[in-house]
């Protein structure tokens, strides 16, 4: 992993101290001030990996500002609350605030560096497409309606889960094995059912439309292209 930028919102000397001096010495950048106005102002202003926020700060608290954080739109910086509270009440509190994580001290240096590799890691995943699209097909993953051409598909929770995971994986076949898991996990019901549910979606997204997308690669699997496929 590339070395972080950090901002640290910490009242505390010695904790702030001995926070930046473990992550610098190993040449990451860590921007540390000390009441929650200051921190909540460079927050606004500037980009950062990752915000360890201390919970009690003089003048406004770590609650106040990840709300005001949030609020703002900066939902994809991830925030990570430093606190002496270890009730589940306050650590509930802090993640309805909008903190992705939660240290209670005292903790160790290297359970907070663990922790922020693994959200700065998260944040950096690629978000995944809303809108799944082969060809004129159009799948949407947040109304999980399917249209082709304009032409609204119908499609029972079987045929919808197939044509998920032949969209987000267009790029390649998608081999039996891999469908009949997404169907019934490690368990797979004897015979082909797997043949009538594919039957089923080629005839959902293909029956009414020339150009036809579902490609059955024998003794393989399946693939979604609107480009001709080596069967």
């Amino acid at each position: 992993m590339d070395n972080l930028n950090l901002l640290l919102i910490e009242d505390h000397a010695d904790i702030a101290a001995n926070i930046t001096e473990f992550f610098e010495g190993r040449g990451d950048a860590v921007e540390h001030v000390v009441d929650g106005a200051a921190g909540l102002q460079r927050a606004l202003a500037d980009s950062y990996d990752a915000i360890v926020l201390d919970l009690l700060l003089p003048g406004l608290d770590g609650l106040s500002l990840c709300r005001q954080l949030r609020y703002a739109g900066r939902t994809q910086v991830p925030v990570l609350m430093l606190t002496a509270k270890d009730l589940l009440a306050d650590k509930i509190e802090g993640f309805e605030a909008g903190a992705d994580d939660y240290l209670v001290k005292p903790f160790s240096l290297a359970e907070l560096d663990a922790r922020l590799k693994a959200l700065v890691r998260r944040a950096r995943l690629p978000e995944t497409p809303r809108i799944l699209t082969v060809g004129d097909l159009r799948f949407d993953l947040d109304t999980l309606e399917a249209e082709r051409a304009g032409e609204r598909l119908k499609l029972n929770p079987t045929t919808r889960r197939l044509l998920i995971v032949l969209l987000q994986n267009s790029h390649r076949v998608v081999t039996r094995q891999e469908l009949e898991r997404e169907l019934w996990g490690d368990s797979p019901p004897q015979g082909d059912f797997l043949r009538a549910h594919m039957h089923a979606l080629r005839t959902a997204i293909d029956k009414n439309f020339p150009l036809k997308l579902l490609h059955t690669i024998h003794g393989t699997g399946y693939r979604l292209s609107a480009e001709p496929v080596r069967s």
